[in-house]
């Protein structure tokens, strides 16, 4: 096994290489301006230093979000490019699922929350650092400030809201290691991972202004 692992639905830029037993590889840089450019020189990045080529990967893992629209579907075209080049699997797995696993947290409940902008929170509920309890979803901090009392919290969202997070720690974004050794611990106990479809939870900012009027010539 051999699994490339890559997440852009955070600010990070985030690219692995997990062998089936550990990470051999991996790179982070946070940018939320520069996903498209950045993703592609990490890949490389990750391959040369494990000193393997792009066709020695075996599966493609990728996170789905939730996450901005722009941000999040350049991982997810790339993860389906490399994956139709090469002829492997793609797996999808839920970004907040990877802050989760990678959460020094021994025993839940606690709570995940990634930054959505417009003030507010992608956010998920965990037992452990393998099972989700409730989510993803969206809302405003205050408005699910009952809901998360009282329980640790992880995330760049949780950090920016601390009255409702007051427990709040790191780690801040996702890491592409962190979604490979997920992956790679349910593959190994045979368990069939989601596809990779992203998590938008919420329409895209550019839409179609009301009462537009067709121009073009009948």
């Amino acid at each position: 096994m051999l699994l490339l692992a890559l997440d852009t639905a955070t600010p990070a830029v985030t690219v692995a290489l997990h062998d089936g037993t550990d990470v051999i590889a991996s790179s982070s840089q946070v940018d939320a301006r520069r996903h498209g450019e950045l993703l592609l020189p990490a890949v490389d990045r990750v391959l040369a230093e494990a000193g393997l080529k792009l066709d020695a990967v075996t599966g493609i893992v990728v996170g789905t979000g939730p996450g901005p629209y722009t941000g999040l579907r350049v991982g997810l075209m790339t993860a389906d490019t490399f994956g139709l080049a090469l002829g492997v699997p793609v797996h999808g797995l839920c970004t907040l699922d990877g802050l989760a696993y990678a959460a020094d947290i021994e025993k839940g409940p606690f709570v995940v929350a990634t930054d959505a902008r417009r003030k507010e929170v992608y956010w998920a509920t965990y037992a452990d650092s393998r099972t989700r309890l409730t989510g993803p979803a969206v809302d405003r901090p205050a408005d699910i400030a009952e809901q998360v009392a009282g329980l640790p919290a992880v995330g760049a969202g949780a950090l920016l809201y601390p009255d409702t997070f007051p427990r709040a720690h790191e780690p801040e974004h996702v890491s592409a290691a962190a979604l490979a050794s997920l992956a790679a611990r349910k593959l190994a106990a045979g368990e069939e991972l989601p596809a990779p479809r992203p998590l938008y939870l919420r329409r895209p900012d550019a839409q179609v202004p009301k009462n537009y009027k067709v121009v073009t010539p009948k």
